[in-house]
This record gives structure tokens, sequence and C-alpha cells, in this order.
């Protein structure tokens, strides 16, 4: 995603002058720069230009143009590492033409990423790890959590999202696919893999703004009882259910998953996965069992992480849980699937992976985000808001881009499936 960076006539508070630590912040962090590798970084502060990195020999060389406007950024970088970089973006401290291509930079160079959160950030990184101890997601925390991001407003989400309001991966065959397309490919898929049939009754674990159950009512012919505990999400869902004619076929309640009783036939949970907590993996999935018949489907689409950095970023808090996902994570598959084995009868019966359409995804959302960004600020959000969501969507393209992480769907059978070999030819996809 190519940013615009302000032009010189933008409104922006006089830089702070440089102190000794500073100096010395500077000094640490251009010396950790030098060593980037595959890529080409243009430093640009107060009229020096400076630049860093080795460009690639046998894959594409990144190159990206950076500006400090303030050198408070190497005291926000030094005390609270790649956080402090997000929060340095937040506060307009600096800019950059490409924030993705950035990321994409750090998360090949990750040593030297690690390498940013020792020193005086392993201090801050304490500090945030007490935040995060302190946002568990117990029936009560859920709720804060879950409001913090999805109560934004509806409208707010409105300005970015496909038609359907899928706040999850859509599945796109090509780069110049439309949104909405790829979003209702990715519920097609779903259905398809559920083997949806009409009169089946189908529970779903995040409602979102009810596109899947809308989805599945009105094209597959099913019911569907869906849950969310978003407020805002709760309300929206409700009014769309109505008005398409489907309150006999869509139940929506605001109750937490945990709480859910009855047996049905499918299960669906989109990318819902990643609010429940590491703690509460083995709840989820005995639930899941719970509410599948004996021989029931579910499908789960989850952002996954890779398996040997699972551990440590469960004990660190970064930037999508300090400020975007209060009480999140990201499963690694084989912490899903460990979880599942110990405490239920559920079976993996296909695993599909899909992060570059994920990529795309957030790459269309970014770029809907900026034509929008009159309409964000009518909302009445701070610069300081509107810079973080560029943020986050940059970081998280990037994250896909690069692999390090991915999304999945998981289609789990019970003992008593039947279901036949045959599923739906994968469409060929990014």
């Amino acid at each position: 995603m190519t940013a615009h960076l302000p032009a010189a006539t933008d409104a922006r508070p006089d830089p702070s002058p440089h102190t000794y630590w500073t100096r010395l912040f500077r000094k640490r962090i251009h010396a950790m720069l030098a060593q980037l590798q595959g890529c080409e970084l243009v430093l640009h502060e107060a009229g020096e230009v400076r630049r860093f990195g080795v460009p690639a020999t046998n894959q594409e060389t990144l190159r990206v143009q950076v500006h400090i406007h303030d050198p408070a950024f190497y005291r926000h970088v030094a005390q609270n590492g790649s956080v402090g970089v997000g929060e340095a973006y937040m506060s307009a401290l600096w800019d950059a033409d490409d924030l993705t291509a950035l990321v994409r930079i750090f998360v090949q160079n990750r040593d030297l990423l690690d390498a940013m959160e020792g020193g005086v950030a392993s201090l801050g990184s304490a500090l945030l790890r007490v935040f995060g101890a302190l946002r568990r997601n117990t029936l009560k925390g859920s709720k804060r959590n879950i409001s913090e991001h999805y109560d934004l407003g509806n409208d707010f989400f409105r300005l970015f999202l496909d038609q359907n309001l899928m706040y999850s991966s859509a599945i796109f065959k090509h780069r110049d696919e439309s949104l909405d397309v790829a979003a209702t490919r990715k519920l097609d898929r779903i259905c398809k893999k559920l083997d949806l049939k009409p009169g089946m009754h189908v529970v779903e674990i995040g409602t979102g703004w009810g596109g899947f159950a809308l989805h599945a009512a009105g094209r597959y012919g099913a019911r569907v009882t869906t849950t969310t505990i978003s407020d805002e999400q709760y309300a929206l869902a409700i009014q769309r259910v109505q008005e398409a004619g489907l309150t006999d076929r869509v139940t929506v309640l605001k109750q937490d998953y945990r709480l859910l009783t009855g047996q049905f036939d499918r299960l669906v949970s989109i990318e819902m996965i990643e609010a429940i907590g590491h703690q509460y993996l083995e709840t989820y999935f005995k639930q899941c069992e719970r509410l599948l018949k004996p021989d029931g489907l579910a499908v789960i689409q989850a952002i996954t992480i890779e398996d040997h950095r699972y551990r440590q970023a469960l004990g660190a808090v970064d930037f999508i849980k300090r400020y975007i996902f209060p009480g999140s994570f990201i499963p690694s598959i084989s912490a899903m699937i460990g979880a599942m084995q110990q405490v239920s009868d559920l079976k993996l019966y296909q695993l599909e992976d899909f992060g570059t359409s994920y990529a795309e995804t957030l790459r269309q959302w970014h770029a809907r985000y900026l034509d929008q960004l009159d309409a964000v600020r009518a909302q009445g959000y701070s610069t300081r808001f509107q810079r973080m969501w560029r943020w986050y969507l940059a970081y998280c393209e990037g994250g896909f881009l690069e692999r390090s992480i991915g999304v999945v769907q998981m289609l789990l059978v019970r003992p008593g499936a039947r279901r036949v070999a045959y599923l739906p030819d994968l469409d060929p996809q990014l």
C-alpha cells in the first residue's frame, strides 16, 4: 500500500529538539538499520538523507522512503520497540511512502526486529505484558474487549468493508477481482465444505454483522442461530435480517459462546477464535463438540501464526493487542488441533490456507479506507485514530505477504459424520 506523504503545507507541531537520549537512541537505531538485508531504505531527516540496506540478489528488492519529522521518534522506538514504531506513526512523528513494504522489510529481517525489543524496550515490553494480563477473556472481560473494537460504530466499518460486511479474509482468484466477488466466494466456499442443505440448522459463533447468516439462509435455505457479544453488531445484524425478510430462518443472539445450548447440524466460526484467548482454546473446542450433533460438520476460519513462534508471541503484547484487539491472540495450527484433540472427538477433515488472499483483502480495505478519510473525519475520529488504522492495516498486510501469519479454513467432523469424499474443487487463488 503506497502512502501519501503529508504536503508541505500540512499543519504540524514544531519538532522537539534533540536531547542526549534521543541522540543516543538515534545512533543505536541507525546502527541496526545498517544491518538491513534485501532492501533499500532511504531515511530523510532535517534535510539529511541516509541510505540503509543491501539490495536483494535473488528476489524483489523492497524500496521505501521514510521521513522522520521529530526526534521523539527515536525515543518511542527505543522505549517500546515495534509497538513504539506504531505509536510514533500515530503521533505523526514519521511517514513512509509505502507502509506495507516497510513492514515487510522488518519481517524479512526478523533478527533486527527481535533486537529492537531489547535494551530499554524490554522495560516497555514488561509493562505491556501487564496490560495484556489484565485483558483476560472471562465472561466479563470478553464483553469489554470485544466492545472496544467492534463497537467503534457500524458506519465506520461500512466505509471499507464489502457489501456483505464481512470483516474477515475474502478468497481471491486474482488481484484485479473485486472485494465483493471475493468475499462472496469465501461464503460459498464455507457452505459447500459444510455440504449445506435446505432446512439444516447451523450455529454460528461470532455473528459479525450477519453476513454469513444471511448468505446461508438466503442462498442455501438453512436455518441459522448466530451469536455476538457486540452491541453494535447485534443491533445491525437484527436490522439486516428483518430487512432481508429472513426472521423465520435466522435467530440472532447476544450471548457468550460458552453459554450456548442445543445441538446443531453444522457449526461455523469465522475469525472469532482469535478473540477467545489461549487459555480458552480447550473450552472453545469442547463447546464446538457439545453444539454439534454426532454426525455434525464444522468450519473454523482462523488467522494463524507459525508454530515455532507461537509460545513467544503468547508472551508478548504487540501493536495489535495494545491498540486494536485487546485480549486477542493468534493461534498456531498445532495449538488448535492439539486443544481440539485433548478435549473433544472432533477430527480434522480438510485444511486450506489462503494467506495471500488476506493480503489482498487488506490491500483493498486500506485503499477503500483512504478513499473515505473525509468520511472518517466527519464521523469524529481523530487524526491519531486515523493513523492508527492506517498502520494496523499495513502492518497486517505486510505480515500476510511475508507469510509470518496465515489464514486457514479447517473442516472438522464428529465421528458420526459420513461426509462424502468429494469436496468442491477449490478455485485457484492468489
